[in-house]
């Protein structure tokens, strides 16, 4: 039986069209009013309970300006206008896929800037559990947290270890840990112990029923498994949105004189390779926080932009200062030399 994994996505609350695509259904746009920045408290007014109790009721309904302005709250109305905004954004496309996608397009990144970036991670989760629905291969949904959720990195025996970094802060100040969990959360530890077993060939059977604790470790090390299932999540990525077959290799160096495009996938990645290609001076404590280098082809050079179609495009990933990851997998999505525009 394939193993299901990602509970906490709401992957079993969506309908999929015949294509794979995730639609929204109201079971799952309930979720939103179960949060607690809505769900009604004991001090709640009388007219937010009855805003609370509609929207469970159908929570496709329009909600006028004035019912919002009847709550007593301050925070309580705020709250609502930014989960009924992010609703009516899923209402608007027709598909996860597509909602995700628009968020990052033209005309839609204001939208993003004052989204939750919480819900743009669930977003994320959820478009990856469809990707990854079937798989059994634990490295690569443990790859796919990357992409959603902040990982604390340690660099030690000759391997890059990237832990989920709540995790890892929660254990800490729980003692779940102890002493190795402070060590941990400051990044100076191997990430090894009891409760975050790093993921390998033997327990990763194990992977599964533990998913939605996120704390297994993935080993990022040039030749491991770890490395390589990324990159074929990599490629996954692109294709979903772009609708483009791509290549990704890790590479240890960029030698390429002819150098024409590249991609950070996260925020210190892309300022790193940016100063790297404008030949500036980078020093080597920036240099050091590259954790892997990567080689993408296309493999149709048509669906390339004319100026750079056939040559590759290099990715990175780094950590912060901090010994922090926080990807940003919309790069992908709008940093790529698309001779079209992105798909989903």
């Amino acid at each position: 039986m394939t193993p299901d994994f990602w509970i906490s996505s709401g992957h079993h609350l969506v309908d999929r069209r015949d294509d794979g695509r995730l639609l929204v259904t109201d079971d799952f746009l309930k979720l939103y009013l179960a949060r607690p920045e809505v769900a009604p408290v004991p001090e709640s007014c009388a007219a937010e309970r009855a805003l609370h109790a509609a929207l469970l009721d159908d929570p496709r309904q329009a909600v006028a300006d004035a019912r919002l302005a009847a709550l007593a709250d301050a925070d309580a109305r705020e709250n609502y206008e930014v989960l009924l905004r992010f609703r009516d954004h899923l209402l608007a496309h027709p598909t996860v896929e597509a909602a995700y996608a628009a968020l990052f397009a033209e005309g839609g990144r204001a939208l993003a800037g004052r989204t939750p970036g919480l819900f743009v991670d669930q977003l994320v989760m959820l478009v990856l559990r469809g990707l990854l629905d079937g798989t059994t291969d634990p490295f690569r949904v443990r790859a796919g947290e990357i992409l959603f959720r902040k990982q604390r990195v340690n660099i030690a025996e000759g391997g890059i270890f990237a832990a989920d970094a709540e995790t890892v802060d929660e254990l800490s100040r729980t003692g779940g840990f102890g002493s190795l969990g402070e060590l941990l959360a400051e990044g100076g530890a191997t990430l090894r112990g009891a409760e975050m077993d790093v993921l390998n060939e033997q327990n990763g059977p194990g992977y599964w029923r533990r998913s939605d604790r996120f704390d297994m470790v993935l080993d990022l090390s040039s030749t491991r498994p770890g490395l390589d299932a990324f990159c074929r999540l990599l490629e996954d990525w692109v294709l979903c949105f772009t609708g483009c077959r791509v290549g990704v290799q890790a590479v240890q160096t960029i030698r390429d004189e002819t150098w024409s495009w590249h991609v950070g996938l996260d925020a210190d990645a892309t300022a790193i390779l940016n100063a790297m290609w404008n030949g500036a001076e980078v020093p080597q404590a920036d240099l050091a926080r590259i954790l892997s280098l990567f080689r993408l082809e296309f493999e149709r050079p048509a669906d390339m932009l004319p100026r750079v179609a056939g040559r590759p495009v290099y990715l990175a990933l780094a950590m912060a200062p901090d010994r922090t990851l926080r990807m940003k997998p919309q790069n992908l999505i709008i940093g790529l030399p698309l001779a079209r525009e992105a798909r989903a």
